[in-house]
């Protein structure tokens, strides 16, 4: 069911990874984002309608339609999505930064670093295998708690509920307070987002950054248009490593495997362990669980694709640097000391420590955020959070007395680069007479005799 490949025997073998295509899909979606920039809502619609499947009466789904949903959620499912936000607005409220912070770098001279939130932001909640409906929460929670003003999600219709989205993600949106919902799948409604409507006629604004998940196409919408739009990241399918030694509960670990690989065919699961004895506890789980589960066939096609293996390594010293290389997703630590282990990870995208801790956890209620970088990129890049929803921006206030201590410095290296009119731009300040009080006053025509 699950391949395994042996670090003890070849230490130089390829890590397992899914091959992904990106470079295929963009000579596919540029067409498609390409023919949303020039006829708007009339291509969002027909190109949903060809790949979707259905076109809805208008892409803005109605407040009504909003309210409907969540007035029909299920108590149960409500109550969980109602935590799951709690959790996850405290973790977020408590990695807000000071909006301000300000350096004196000589007297009079100061540099304030501003942090302000995007002011329109777009986000993308996938709907092909799984209604994604936490997708919606992990999205919105950190876009609200950063102060955005202006939020515009977009999901695809369904076929099943006559061209609107799965009720379960409006009455998400509907419970976070977003209005503003398209029903809109793919690259063209990430083209919609970063685009906007409005110079075709349409009533969709343009977006300064879209986030969230999606397949391929989508992934690929996200790198063609980056640039004109700020994007979080090209997410992939899914994945989950976990290392583990022979203290592991091998069912704990085998349910923890097949939870991601539910997700996708393309899902990664892989397995790092010094135990041979656990690797074939593993595998024996895996067959007495993998058939009772809902989604086997998909599971099965995972696991035994070549992005999923049990890596055997010497040792658990081995066991981090083949995790740290690997830089999954989601990381599992189930060993002897976890937190020690855990404590010597440094790419990935969540960790997730000791036998109590699973990744479904995380993707649901842990108070962390579930979308997070895949395909080893988690060794530059970071899961959504409040920052990915702020920018930096440096206000700099200078008195005259502290441009003229470092004017001197600015012409210098304005010429050594050969931008002399740089230089210029201060040298003009510095030969004025030094002002006995406050600015010295710009020299300009008289006032008119009747306003003098």
């Amino acid at each position: 069911m699950i391949r395994r490949l042996d670090l003890r025997l070849d230490p130089t073998a390829e890590l397992p990874r899914a091959q992904l295509d990106v470079e295929h899909a963009l000579a596919v979606v540029g067409p498609v984002c390409e023919d949303v920039r020039e006829r708007g809502e009339a291509a969002v619609l027909e190109l949903g309608e060809r790949f979707d499947g259905v076109r809805p009466e208008s892409l803005r789904v109605p407040a009504d339609a909003l309210a409907d949903a969540l007035a029909s959620l299920d108590p149960a499912i409500r109550a969980a999505l109602e935590e799951s936000i709690r959790r996850l607005r405290a973790t977020c409220e408590a990695e807000l930064e000071a909006t301000s912070t300000t350096t004196t770098v000589s007297p009079g001279a100061t540099v304030e670093r501003r942090i302000v939130p995007m002011q329109r932001v777009g986000l993308y909640v996938p709907g092909g295998l799984a209604p994604l409906v936490s997708t919606v929460v992990m999205n919105a929670v950190p876009a609200q708690v950063a102060g955005v003003g202006s939020i515009a999600l977009a999901t695809p219709p369904q076929v099943e509920f006559g061209g609107l989205p799965n009720p379960t993600v409006l009455a998400a949106c509907a419970l976070l307070g977003i209005d503003e919902v398209y029903a809109a799948g793919g690259a063209q409604a990430v083209a919609m987002l970063a685009y906007g409507t409005e110079a075709s006629g349409g009533s969709v604004r343009p977006v300064d950054l879209i986030t969230g998940p999606g397949n391929i196409y989508v992934t690929a919408a996200k790198r063609y248009l980056q640039g004109t739009v700020a994007i979080d990241s090209e997410a992939g399918p899914t994945e989950i490593a976990v290392i583990a030694d022979d203290t592991a509960d091998p069912a704990f670990v085998a349910a923890d495997l097949i939870s991601q690989s539910e997700h996708d065919p393309l899902a990664a699961s892989v397995l790092i362990t010094p135990s041979d004895a656990l690797a074939d506890a593993v595998t024996t789980e895996l067959e007495r669980q993998v058939p009772a589960a809902k989604h086997a066939e998909r599971i099965t096609t995972s696991f035994e694709g070549v992005q999923s293996a049990i890596v055997l390594v010497p040792d658990l010293d081995r066991a981090v640097d083949v995790a740290n290389a690997y830089a999954a997703e989601h990381l599992e630590i189930q060993t002897a000391d976890a937190a020690a282990v855990a404590a010597r990870i440094v790419n990935a995208g969540a960790v997730f420590v000791g036998s109590w801790t699973p990744v479904s956890l995380g993707d649901y209620a842990a108070g962390s955020n579930h979308v997070l970088p895949t395909a080893g990129c988690a060794c530059h890049s970071s899961g959504l959070s409040v920052r990915a929803f702020c920018k930096n921006m440096h206000v700099v206030t200078y008195s005259e007395q502290a441009l003229r201590e470092v004017g001197g410095h600015v012409v210098t290296l304005a010429e050594a680069e050969d931008l002399p009119s740089h230089g210029a731009a201060v040298s003009r300040r510095l030969e004025r007479p030094l002002a006995a009080q406050g600015q010295a006053p710009l020299p300009g025509p008289s006032a008119p005799e009747s306003e003098r």
